[in-house]
């Protein structure tokens, strides 16, 4: 039986839970998870949240203000140092009934005198797609190698137990990430600060995994604190404050049944039409751009906003460059004309066709209605101050449908809400994250479990298909810490 020999700065009920998983894993019926751990040699645990994306959404790779709760639901990872320089990976399924298993030798992510490329390690977690989900863990010790230059003399069992859905726009990568960075910086000695955690994490996802996220995932993952949002500043990743949640006010998940996936091409194009947007605006402005060869990132001299779309103001936008923005450009002609842009997580398909004017429009009015999100949060609670905070919401959200990235879940979701109204305390609601399906947040009065039930039961009617409900909170990996185990 394992017991706890270093305990973790927060004493939280689904740590108990996952200590009795590690006590019972003799009578897994996963056959890998039963030989995985030798009981001779410590256990690290680390933990991390998802995340419920309250505003900002996918305007923070263009610099947004973002505001991000760590939800209740968490994903565990347990580490036990290997001397044969091997990563074994097994991951269990909320039931404990079936699991995925991964394993690679260390030395694969090492060549003669140097260490691989990302291009070749994202080449082969791609190939096979049952696989592609160990790019997420062994990414990591890549991305440490890589950017840390940490020499790995011994490799790693791993063991990961998560509640955070997948597929359901709550960030299930980053927690995965990010809790198997907390547990190999502790096990390893590796000193790693928050927002460095956070940083490493969105390089794993990126450059490893291939899925082009911005950061905000991660850090609230790393750097979350139970009950309060995180205000992140996504210019690269400048946490502003965490912002108390006024105990008038209630905030919720429901998840609409749709899969959701940033790895997905709506997601990817709309990412890529903004910024060309901001690489035709820095043409029409007359900033001076460099581009080494065409299709690679290019260098931005930008005084005025400091490289992110989000700096320009939406009297900017709308009054000099909005109608001199194309609605859709084919890739091929875009790089002819500019050459690249500035995103490194993202290739521009020469024979696809990108919206541009809507995806750019978007990052810089939802930088605007997040600052007035916030600052409505911190006053004083009113009817009118909630109608106006959900109003912000719905704009969002039609923001969000302008882009193509809706769905009908999500929309149904959204009515249902907006038909209750402030007559069940129900206030606004948003699709959230990448879009495309996954989670709508809700805001509410602290008192309306009874009204969001109702929502559940009524789209359930409607669709056949039941919400997950997310409520309540938990603290990010770092506020968390972690455990050290050894068996009595």
């Amino acid at each position: 039986m394992y017991r706890i020999a270093q305990d973790a700065k927060c004493n939280l009920p689904d740590t108990a839970a996952f200590v009795e998983t590690l006590n019972a894993l003799e009578q897994s019926p996963v056959a890998e998870a039963r030989r995985l751990f030798d009981p001779q040699i410590e256990l690290t645990v680390a933990r991390a949240p998802g995340r419920l994306d309250v505003m900002g959404g996918i305007a923070d790779y263009s610099g947004s203000l973002v505001l991000e709760l760590p939800i209740q639901e968490a994903t565990f990872v347990a580490l036990q140092r290997d001397p044969s320089r091997r990563l074994t990976i097994v991951s269990l399924s909320d039931s404990g009934s079936e699991g995925a298993t991964s394993e690679m030798s260390l030395a694969e992510f090492e060549s003669p005198g140097n260490q691989v490329d990302y291009d070749a390690a994202r080449t082969r977690f791609q190939q096979d797609p049952s696989r592609h989900w160990a790019a997420y863990v062994a990414g990591v010790f890549l991305v440490l190698m890589r950017e840390r230059n940490i020499r790995f003399r011994d490799g790693a069992r791993i063991l990961i137990a998560s509640r955070v859905p997948q597929g359901k726009g709550v960030s299930s990568s980053a927690a995965l990430e990010v809790a198997v960075m907390q547990a190999v910086s502790a096990a390893f000695e590796i000193p790693v600060g928050p927002r460095e955690l956070a940083l490493l994490c969105q390089i794993a996802e990126n450059c490893v995994a291939g899925a082009p996220s911005g950061v905000m995932d991660q850090m609230t993952a790393a750097c979350g604190e139970n009950n309060r949002l995180l205000a992140l500043l996504c210019q690269p990743a400048e946490l502003i404050e965490l912002v108390e949640i006024p105990h008038q006010v209630a905030l919720w998940g429901l998840d609409s049944g749709v899969r959701h996936s940033i790895s997905g091409t709506d997601y990817g194009s709309v990412r890529i039409g903004a910024f060309m947007g901001y690489r035709i605006i820095a043409d029409l402005a007359g900033l001076s751009v460099q581009i080494d060869a065409p299709g690679t990132p290019a260098r931005v001299v930008d005084p005025y906003w400091g490289g992110y779309l989000a700096n320009i103001t939406a009297s900017e936008y709308d009054e000099l460059y909005a109608a001199r923005l194309p609605e859709r450009i084919r890739g091929r002609e875009f790089l002819s004309l500019y050459g690249g842009t500035t995103d490194t997580a993202t290739r521009i398909v020469p024979d696809q066709t990108y919206a541009v004017r809507v995806p750019a429009a978007h990052a810089v009015h939802e930088h605007r209605r997040v600052r007035m999100f916030r600052e409505l949060l911190q006053g004083v609670v009113t009817e009118a101050r909630l109608e106006a905070l959900g109003d912000l919401m719905y704009q969002s959200h039609r923001s969000y449908s302008a882009c193509e990235l809706g769905s009908k879940g999500t929309d149904l979701l959204v009515e249902l809400v907006q038909q209750a109204g402030p007559r069940e305390g129900l206030y606004g609601a948003k699709i959230t994250g990448g879009g495309s399906g996954g989670t709508v947040a809700v805001l509410s009065e602290c008192d309306a479990a009874a009204s969001i039930a109702r929502i559940a039961d009524r789209y359930s009617q409607l669709t056949g298909y039941r919400p997950y409900v997310f409520t309540g909170s938990s603290p990010g990996s770092v506020a968390f810490g972690h455990l050290k185990l050894v068996v009595n």
